[in-house]
């Protein structure tokens, strides 16, 4: 009776050991996964090609958030092509001041001491199309990433606003010699939560026709920003 006891008490055991190790094996990477369909950035703003004189003051700041559908292209999944629609939100702060009479645009350069706020605030809905790469799978969210991008920007709302230190100010919206249209290309790279993104506007904000009214510069001006993006599932 007795060994009949221990028989039964050590199969059960070698039961329970074959159990643990069947479910130790039957965690699988699902072969469908998909990565990083949510995205959000916060970055620095510089602006390039300048007219002559020009300057930001204090901190230029813009703000990404959307979708993309990613879509691997290898077995691994470790490579993907991802598409999506997104917005974009920019708040520039120089001395360019905008103004607007009689249905006409005017710009002019002022010195920072003229003036407690200047800004030039611009909306975007966004098309982004991005090559991926990562070394992930679907148990660990913890991988290295850089993806690659171009993106297609449409800009539905924007204002000029100037605060001069006299007190009031000047607004001017939906200015025609913004670029309604506007083209890019950006990179995002890093490890799990931190990820560094820097995106080059190839369009200028301005069409060609913009121009300072005192000495008749082009104005352009293509934007630069550097940040962090951020991605969720």
């Amino acid at each position: 009776m007795l060994g009949f006891v221990i028989s039964t008490s050590f199969a059960q055991n070698i039961d329970e050991v074959a159990e643990e190790k069947t479910d130790s094996i039957t965690v699988k990477p699902d072969p469908l996964y998909r990565e990083d369909q949510f995205y959000a950035s916060i970055s620095y703003v510089l602006m390039q090609n300048k007219p002559d004189g020009y300057d930001q003051n204090s901190v230029s700041t813009g703000l990404t958030m959307g979708f993309l559908r990613d879509m691997p292209i290898n077995e691994k999944r470790t490579y993907a092509i991802a598409v999506g629609l997104g917005y974009a939100y920019y708040n520039i702060k120089h001395d360019l001041k905008v103004t607007e009479s009689a249905g006409a645009v005017f710009y002019e350069q002022e010195d920072a001491a003229d003036f407690d706020k200047n800004k030039q605030v611009l909306h975007y809905l966004e098309l982004p199309i991005e090559l991926r790469w990562r070394n992930s799978d679907d148990v660990s969210h913890k991988f290295w990433r850089v993806y690659t991008g171009f993106k297609i920007s449409y800009l539905f709302a924007d204002k000029a606003q100037y605060y001069p230190l006299s007190g009031g100010s000047t607004k001017v919206k939906s200015n025609g010699d913004l670029n309604s249209i506007v083209y890019g290309a950006y990179i995002s790279a890093g490890w799990n939560t931190w990820n560094l993104y820097a995106y080059y506007g190839i369009t200028p904000l301005y069409k060609q026709e913009a121009r300072l009214n005192d000495d008749g510069q082009k104005i352009n001006l293509n934007t630069v920003s550097l940040g962090l993006i951020f991605y969720i599932l």
